[in-house]
């Protein structure tokens, strides 16, 4: 595809995420939304207004594949759905961009690897945090060795519930995979991208504490971890952890990444947007600590809630879709995520360690 050809976009599922996916496929050059997806009509009103075009409209991503409308798709539909909305997309050739997490469990998502081995499209998993300005700044400034020889790792966020979704499908972890997978797998994803090796061994302390506690649906309760501590060893010898809260709507940074090494600490917050530079100064001698603010762009702030990584997320895959860059996140690297949500939903309920070599990786 040449770099002038406009990127023909369908949407599957058109939920609060397709209507971020809108708003920055409207601010990417030379691509159009021509089709949506969604068993829901409710949704598909919603997503169509957002769009603002005339554009198709269908009740499964099958009719969608086979329309000829699109040279590529969001998969945005509940997490549990990917694993049988991914083949006809992917039997018409299209490019795919598939929301995390890519599956629920991990013998879908291998599944869903396979399949993406050896595709000849782009087969890209969407994992936005890698894409916000800060955090990539950050990591880059790990992967130069600001902080000298990376030994450890923490990643926060406190953030507030699980939002609302259509048919209460996210209250559930045989829908979500559980927290650590629905919510965490971002996480997980940048603690092997920044720490550059595989994990090992995962232990995670959480429970459903504060949030969703009266809610009933068909009878049933909620089952989804609303806040814990998940540690995570490295074949490199790092280690990392995340502390997750689900009930701190109040925090001033929603997002607090630090890594530290032989030389320095170093931090990147969100929403700051601030990355704040700690070198090792000796005991009783004088802080020596900076801060640099990187700027994301206020048009992509506004596009949605992922402090513009979305559309940084969309050029880069624009650019792969046109032969001018890479997969940045591929299949495999949505699997390996969905495996170390999976190893801490384990470990969580059976309140033990778990070796990465149970579960075949």
């Amino acid at each position: 595809m040449k770099s002038s050809d406009t990127i023909r976009w369908g949407i599957v599922g058109s939920g609060m995420m397709a209507i971020e996916h809108i708003a920055n496929i409207g601010l990417t050059e030379n691509a159009v939304v021509t089709a949506l997806a969604d068993p829901v009509a409710s949704s598909l009103d919603r997503a169509a207004a957002a769009v603002g075009t005339d554009v198709a409209r269908f009740g499964d991503a099958a009719a969608l594949a086979a329309s000829g409308l699109c040279d590529a798709v969001v998969v945005a539909s509940p997490n549990f759905t990917h694993v049988d909305v991914l083949p006809p997309l992917m039997d018409a050739g299209l490019h795919t961009l598939c929301e995390k997490p890519l599956a629920t469990t991990i013998d879908d998502a291998r599944a869903v690897a396979m399949a993406a081995t050896g595709y000849a499209p782009v087969f890209w998993t969407a994992m936005e945090y890698r894409f916000m300005p800060p955090v990539a700044e950050f990591v880059r400034q790990v992967h130069d060795g600001r902080t000298g020889k990376l030994q450890m790792l923490s990643i926060r966020e406190h953030r507030f519930p699980f939002l609302v979704k259509v048919g209460d499908w996210n209250r559930f972890s045989a829908n979500t995979g559980g927290t650590m997978v629905e919510k965490c797998c971002h996480f997980f994803d940048m603690m092997r991208l920044i720490v550059g090796a595989e994990p090992v061994r995962v232990f995670c302390s959480g429970a459903m504490d504060v949030n969703h506690q009266d809610e009933r649906y068909d009878g049933q309760k909620p089952d989804i971890i609303d806040n814990s501590f998940t540690t995570v060893d490295f074949a490199n010898g790092v280690r990392a952890m995340l502390d997750l809260c689900m009930f701190a709507d109040g925090a001033e940074q929603q997002e607090e990444i630090v890594a530290v090494g032989s030389e320095a600490r170093l931090d990147v917050l969100i929403p700051a947007g601030d990355i704040v530079y700690s070198p090792r100064v000796g005991f009783m001698n004088p802080k020596n600590a900076s801060r640099a603010h990187v700027e994301t762009p206020a048009a992509a702030l506004k596009a949605g809630q992922h402090h513009g990584s979305t559309f940084f997320q969309h050029q880069a895959f624009a650019a792969a879709v046109r032969g001018a860059g890479p997969i940045i996140v591929s299949a495999d690297d949505g699997l390996r995520a969905v495996a170390m949500g999976v190893a801490a939903e384990t470990s969580a309920r059976e309140h033990r360690v778990v070796a990465m070599s149970e579960l075949g990786l």
